[in-house]
């Protein structure tokens, strides 16, 4: 099995962490009335020395554990369990390591107790090294979504706080130099402008499905110069993306008209969302039917239809597949300050998450989630809970 502790030295000199300068942390309260086993995901009291590791390592844990002894609270230990890859590949290049370092903390970061985590498309396509010439070096921990709590702060961090729940998306930038240490793991560290408070009325593994979805569905929408009194088609509108663009559409940017395409199966979906119309693609072209609109959201890669039912003057997002004019494509940025901005529409209930009903997947079938999302047929977004 590929470990990154024993055959990827250069990932233990540049990303291992000295622990021995931070004070040891009390784990967070869990809410009594969570509904799942976040339990599972505290620290063990006592961090362990692991043979063959670096001197900066083994005194790092040593102190750490003569600290939570002297004070009775828990420590960040110094390896945790991360899935990990040192080759592109199938699903099979995956490997669960159980002694990755918790990676090191930057000025600008925290450090973030990973609850639940969430599989994106581009997670797929990332270990399949279709972006390899801007990715950072492997080998990779994969995961952009993240859902947890806040355990250690870097010298410059303004906001947050130990203890905090947050979610973000932890790539500011998914296709150009994503890092190495990923969400799919026990720790992460992610700059605190990337993240908000998990809105209070969601769990962690519905926070967690959220940030690198809705963020692409808001910037896709404002790059369109959508806005009030205008009309949009959402192509796959039962996926991650699709989902948040019929409710943000409706709900945020004041729609007077969102139709959805989607299987049979998922055409009521499409209206409980907020949707005035659903076309099933089983049976009837979209671009065969009369009506026009201002907008359309293609999250599938059918813009060369998709041109053919758009207003003069208006345009189409593309996320994937070939662009037709008037289509653009766009690289969505990672930004808390959209979370931030979006919080309200989340806690007042007009916007939901949308979690794939196979799911959540346990840690252990990562590689599982994995292969399910490579199918297609995902309904709004893959998430893994508990982690480990």
């Amino acid at each position: 099995m590929m470990s990154v502790s024993t055959t990827t030295p250069h990932l233990l000199s540049s990303l291992s962490s000295p622990l021995t300068q931070s004070p040891p942390l009390l784990p967070p309260r869990v809410p009594p009335n969570f509904p799942y086993k976040v339990r599972r995901i505290l620290v063990h009291s006592t961090a362990r020395a692991v043979s063959g590791r670096p001197a900066s390592l083994r005194v790092s844990a040593s102190s750490q554990a003569m600290a939570a002894e002297a004070t009775g609270v828990s420590s960040i230990p110094a390896d945790m369990k991360a899935w990990v890859y040192g080759e592109y590949g199938r699903v099979d290049v995956l490997k669960l390591d159980p002694k990755v370092p918790v990676p090191e903390l930057k000025e600008d970061q925290v450090l973030i107790r990973v609850v639940a985590a969430a599989l994106n498309p581009v997670d797929a396509k990332r270990r399949q090294g279709k972006f390899k010439a801007t990715d950072s070096p492997l080998p990779t921990i994969p995961g952009y979504d993240v859902a947890g709590i806040v355990v250690k702060l870097g010298g410059q961090v303004k906001v947050l706080k130990v203890g905090d729940e947050v979610y973000g998306n932890i790539n500011e930038k998914p296709l150009d130099g994503p890092k190495q240490f990923g969400s799919f793991a026990e720790y992460t560290a992610v700059e605190e402008k990337l993240l908000d408070l998990k809105p209070k009325n969601l769990d962690f593994v519905q926070a967690a499905g959220l940030p690198l979805a809705i963020e692409t569905a808001y910037e896709g929408l404002e790059k369109a110069g959508f806005s009030a009194g205008k009309s949009v088609l959402v192509l796959n509108g039962s996926g991650g993306v699709g989902s948040l663009v019929i409710q943000l559409a409706k709900h945020v940017f004041g729609a007077s008209r969102v139709v959805a395409t989607s299987g049979p199966r998922n055409l009521e979906l499409l209206k409980s969302l907020g949707a005035n119309s659903a076309i099933d693609y089983t049976k009837e072209n979209f671009e065969d039917l009369p009506e026009k609109y201002d907008v359309v959201y293609d999250a599938i890669g059918q813009c060369d239809r998709a041109v053919k039912v758009v207003k003069e003057g208006g345009s189409v997002v593309v996320l994937t597949g070939a662009v037709v004019a008037p289509g653009f494509r766009f690289v969505v940025t990672s930004n808390g300050e959209v979370l931030k901005k979006l919080n309200p529409y989340l806690e007042s209930g007009q916007v939901k998450p949308l979690v794939d009903p196979q799911g959540p997947f346990p840690f252990a079938q990562v590689s599982d989630a994995f292969a399910y999302i490579e199918t297609n047929r995902a309904v709004g977004k893959v998430v893994i809970h508990p982690i480990p």
